[in-house]
Order: structure tokens, then C-alpha cells, then sequence
């Protein structure tokens, strides 16, 4: 006899880590985006685009969001039919919130983060994230050629 066969929903990859607020810790979060994007077959240069968001908003934790004895979180998804990757980057400063991409003039030190992150990703924001801190979204979709 003849059975239907179930048919799977969209199936949607992902994980959530805590990581050390240390440089360490950045590297480590850009490190295991490469590794779970290339395991669930993620197209290369959408690859490549998260790796350098994941990046930037780790080291953005660390330098801006750091508070002692607290750890950042990554937690990243793939949605394979929609080839579109959410990456969220959660720190313990809730009131040091991220001024936008269109920073007039850089900082000494750097000062291009967020507008790398905003060239890289189709959309970013910040949200609170109870009781102290915040977590920085962004969302990337590939991209056709034309």
C-alpha cells in the first residue's frame, strides 16, 4: 500500500555560543561562523560576508560591550531555501549603543565597523537585551551578480 511521504518543512541550521569577552573570543566567534556555515553548505561568498560581520561585531563586544566577569554571545542561522543568514551578537552594555554606520569622522583607532557591517549585511539594528544589554542583529541574503 501506498503511503504519502512526510515532506520536510524548511529546514533552518543554527547554534548559540557563549564566548569569552577577550580578543580571543572575537577570533573564536569569527572562526566557528566560517566552520557551521561551511558544514551546512552555505554558498562561499555568503560565507565570506558573515565571517567579516561576525567579525566586527565580536570585536565590537569585546572592546565596547566588555564588562568584567560578563561573556558575549553569538548565535547565528541559515535558512538554506532562503540562502539568508541571521547573525545576532549579544553583549552586557545595554547603555552603550552602537551610533550607525554614517559616523562623519572615524575614530583614531579605527571607527569603520559598523560601516563595513552596514555595506556587508542587506539589514542591521540593535535591541535591547533585558535586564542590562544589548544584542546587535544583522541579516544577510545572498546576492545575484548582475
Amino acid at each position: 500500500m501506498n503511503h504519502p511521504t512526510p515532506q520536510l518543512g524548511s529546514l533552518t541550521c543554527g547554534f548559540t555560543q557563549l564566548l569569552s569577552s577577550t580578543r580571543r573570543g572575537a577570533r573564536l566567534a569569527r572562526l566557528l561562523t566560517v566552520s557551521a556555515l561551511q558544514s551546512w553548505e552555505c554558498p562561499h561568498a555568503l560565507t565570506e560576508r558573515a565571517e567579516q560581520v561576525v567579525a566586527e561585531l565580536a570585536a565590537n563586544a569585546v572592546v565596547h560591550g566588555h564588562v568584567p566577569g560578563r561573556d558575549f554571545r553569538l548565535a547565528l542561522r541559515f535558512e538554506p531555501t532562503a540562502t539568508l543568514v541571521r547573525v545576532e551578537v549579544t553583549d552586557a552594555r545595554g547603555e552603550r549603543l552602537p551610533r550607525g554606520a554614517a559616523r562623519p569622522v572615524p575614530l583614531p583607532t579605527g571607527g569603520y565597523g559598523l560601516t563595513l557591517v552596514a555595506a556587508l549585511a542587506d539589514h542591521w539594528e540593535t535591541v535591547p537585551h533585558p535586564p542590562g544589554g544589548k544584542t546587535v542583529r544583522a541579516t544577510l541574503t545572498a546576492r545575484s551578480l548582475a
